[in-house]
């Protein structure tokens, strides 16, 4: 029986896929092991939005190959679509995959023999029409479940039409039965992923389906306690989604919505498909129907053009928009984009003092969420995530709760009382009121 081992770079999406495909492995008779435990196959699953992800990739590489110098080497992956000449040089490497081409890896390359040379298995992007269902297994207490994939936005700074294609999305009857079957394995909360996950129900280009009526599909499937939608684009989040996470019965008041800069300027020359006004209105209408909802917020600093004035712009609009956290990318110039040649390059150590800005920002906006909720009462879905005798979960509304390791809690939601911000920056928490009654009668 020969050991298999991955490594995933990048998204939830990319998490999601690898699990898949570690799954057909088992299915053949493989046995899956740690990355350090002498593997005989090494799956690398890699990302390229930014320039670190490649460098991430050759490091990688190196680590396999000092483990299990003989082991083979494939890499999987938006990298891999994008640069196969290039990857297939790195020393060490034995396969390369592209998009249309990662779900038949136990097939394509059957035995998994080293050859003199690596084997390029690659088809142009427009080659990737087909949706492979996937979702991550290796947490027993939450799922990131594949709902959409590809993207037909053309954002200036993004290579992710060129690593995945064209948007297609699995069918709504399909997704219900994918979530039935992890329900069935005691998971508690799915997390619903894709490249451009608004999108959902583009089918060989066509619109056959819609997100809205997706979500409404799921929130009756029994067993599932959370859904937790992993982001989406502001011109795709409509007023019926909102209304309807704000009565259902599973989804969480929790939205990740990408904005990448408050300045109309640079968000033109990003080519996105809205300005700030209406992001400001999809942040009010959400405060309006669910006040204590969670908003986190994507921000790329540093993009051609973006001049001081323009980055403070940003800052003054994220500063005073009623939102939860940041999540800060500095802008990384990639091969094939547009904004890799538009003038207004910003300088390395001006984009790393705007992303410390945000950083700050971030943390100060945390925190104040964090404490307009001390006293409330939440319910806690608690992770087997235990550190110097502490365990974590997470709020529906996404606050980070510590509390003291208690193995009977994993995988449980525990109704709790949130009372204060440890050192950490975490919440704490004390049993809610209405369980000690319970407990009590």
């Amino acid at each position: 029986m020969k050991k298999v081992a991955f490594y995933t770079l990048g998204c939830k999406l990319n998490y999601s896929e690898t699990s898949t495909i570690s799954r057909m492995f088992e299915q053949k008779g493989y046995k899956k092991v740690d990355f350090t435990d002498t593997p005989d196959i090494f799956i690398i699953n890699t990302c390229s939005v930014t320039e670190n992800a490649d460098k991430k990739c050759h490091k990688i590489v190196r680590e396999a190959r000092g483990i299990s110098p003989e082991a083979y080497v494939a890499i999987i992956g938006c990298y891999a679509q994008l640069k196969p000449k290039e990857i297939s040089e790195i020393p060490g490497v034995d396969a390369v995959l592209g998009a249309a081409e990662k779900f038949r890896l136990v097939e394509l390359l059957d035995g998994f023999v080293r050859k003199p040379q690596p084997e390029v298995y690659t088809s142009e992007v427009e080659a990737a029409k087909s949706f492979n269902t996937s979702y991550s297994a290796q947490d027993r207490t939450r799922t990131f479940m594949k709902v959409q994939d590809g993207c037909d936005y053309s954002c200036s700074f993004c290579t992710i039409p060129l690593a995945r294609g064209s948007s297609r999305s699995d069918t709504i009857s399909n997704i219900v039965k994918t979530a039935e079957e992890i329900a069935r394995t005691n998971v508690k909360e799915i997390v619903l992923t894709g490249v451009n996950t608004g999108d959902f129900g583009l089918q060989d280009g066509k619109r056959v389906e819609h997100f809205v009526d997706l979500i409404k599909e799921l929130d009756k499937v029994a067993g599932i306690e959370r859904f937790r939608i992993s982001s989406i684009e502001p011109n795709l989040l409509t007023d019926e989604i909102i209304e309807f996470v704000a009565t259902s019965n599973r989804f969480v008041p929790h939205f990740h919505i990408p904005l990448q800069s408050g300045s109309n300027k640079i968000l033109k020359l990003m080519r996105r498909r809205y300005q700030r006004e209406l992001y400001t209105s999809r942040v009010e209408k959400i405060k309006a129907v669910m006040p204590r909802c969670c908003i986190g917020v994507d921000v790329i600093v540093g993009f051609p053009g973006e001049t001081h004035e323009d980055f403070l712009e940003t800052y003054q609009f994220l500063n005073e928009l009623d939102i939860s956290y940041l999540h800060v990318f500095t802008y990384s110039e990639r091969n094939n984009t547009l904004a890799a040649t538009l003038p207004g390059t910003v300088s390395t150590k001006e984009r790393a003092e705007r992303s410390k800005m945000l950083h700050i920002l971030s943390d100060k906006k945390r925190r104040k969420f964090y404490e307009e909720h001390i006293g409330n009462e939440f319910t806690v879905l608690f992770e087997n995530d235990i550190e110097n005798g502490f365990m974590h979960g997470f709020t529906e509304n996404y606050i980070r709760v510590s509390a003291k390791y208690d193995p009977i809690l994993i995988n449980e939601l525990k109704p709790v009382r949130l009372t204060g911000i440890n050192p950490a920056g975490l919440m704490e928490a004390e049993e809610s009121t209405q369980e000690a009654l319970h407990h009590m009668s």
